[in-house]
């Protein structure tokens, strides 16, 4: 069975680590709405520097930010049902949070431009997330596109 095919059942590491990054981005959807993991959970805003809620206390959320984990969430579920959409989602939402990262250096936490929101925690977090999931998305599938070509 060619492991590369966009069409495979078989769970290949690039699907399997698509999958489970897509499920942790629920998970964090989920719980920047529950009180108690999310503190000031009652000063949730929809969007902007003006929401106190602080998911585990460090990552500053809104609900735009909770709905936006969770529109992640959905799209690495379904994307991780193919080889081609696990690489894809992992390439592609690493790029994303990496432009992430550089809006919020270039953004003051304070600014009317900040409606995400994040603050210096979100930014490392980003950083982080969008160096890993780009580098899952190429290393997991190095071989196969090499074998490709």
């Amino acid at each position: 069975m060619d492991t590369i095919s966009s069409r495979t059942t078989a769970r290949t590491p690039v699907r399997t680590a698509a999958l489970v990054v897509g499920v942790v981005f629920l998970l964090v959807g989920v719980l920047g709405f529950i009180p108690g993991i999310t503190r000031n959970v009652d000063q949730l805003q929809f969007a902007g520097h003006h929401s106190d809620a602080m998911l585990l206390g460090v990552f500053e959320v809104s609900i735009l930010h909770n709905i936006v984990h969770l529109l992640f969430g959905v799209a690495g579920v379904t994307l991780a049902r193919t080889w081609a959409g696990a690489r894809s989602y992992l390439i592609g939402g690493g790029a994303v949070y990496l432009v992430l990262w550089l809006y919020g250096l270039l953004v003051g936490h304070d600014s009317a431009a900040n409606f995400v929101p994040v603050n210096n925690a979100d930014n490392w977090l980003h950083l982080f997330l969008g160096l890993g999931m780009a580098a899952l998305g190429f290393l997991l599938t190095r071989r196969a596109v090499h074998d490709r070509i």
